[in-house]
């Protein structure tokens, strides 16, 4: 859910404060369609609900910044409180499964508590460092390590990958007297 929402900011369906670079204007209906393709159902977002994500879009940015283990747990703690949701298990597919957010929520409320529900999820069961930044300085993507070995550093293999390119090409012009 997290990567969707990233998703939406780069292609301009949501403004933020910490992009490095400008989106387009917010496409509410591929928004939509983005959410629905992760089993977010409904009909576009509206203004309203674009502004609201925005906004916890950056809320939630703060708890993959580099803080100790405190102040990690404290901040989504609190975006915890602010969903006031009640998880339950649902059987309406025929599999017993949670759902975060009451029946009939709109999707800004649903994306709210799934996203918060999932950050405590990766704090408690994976462990809280499992949450970093891209390490390109021209990226600040947020991600959750899911590698074996808990040492990831970048969002994508591109980023890693470009990185790994500038870095030898300054090393070469370096040693060419640059």
């Amino acid at each position: 859910m997290i990567d969707a929402v990233q998703r939406l900011r780069r292609r301009g369906g949501l403004p933020s404060g910490r992009s490095r670079q400008r989106g387009r204007p917010a496409d509410r209906r591929s928004a939509g369609a983005d959410l629905a393709a992760r089993g977010v159902a409904g009909g576009a977002l509206d203004a309203e609900q674009v502004r609201d994500l925005a906004l916890w879009c950056d809320r939630l940015g703060r708890c993959f910044d580099p803080q100790d283990l405190e102040q990690r747990c404290g901040e989504i703690n609190q975006l915890l409180a602010e969903t006031a949701s009640q998880p339950y298990i649902s059987l309406h597919d025929g599999h017993p499964h949670l759902h975060y957010s009451a029946p009939g929520a709109d999707r800004a409320a649903h994306i709210r508590a799934v996203t918060a529900a999932g950050l405590a999820y990766v704090v408690c069961f994976a462990g809280a460092d499992r949450l970093g930044r891209c390490a390109r300085e021209a990226c600040d993507q947020a991600f959750v390590d899911t590698s074996r070995n808990g040492r990831r550093a970048y969002c994508s293999l591109r980023c890693a990958n470009n990185d790994a390119v500038a870095r030898h090409r300054a090393r070469v012009a370096g040693r060419h007297g640059g």
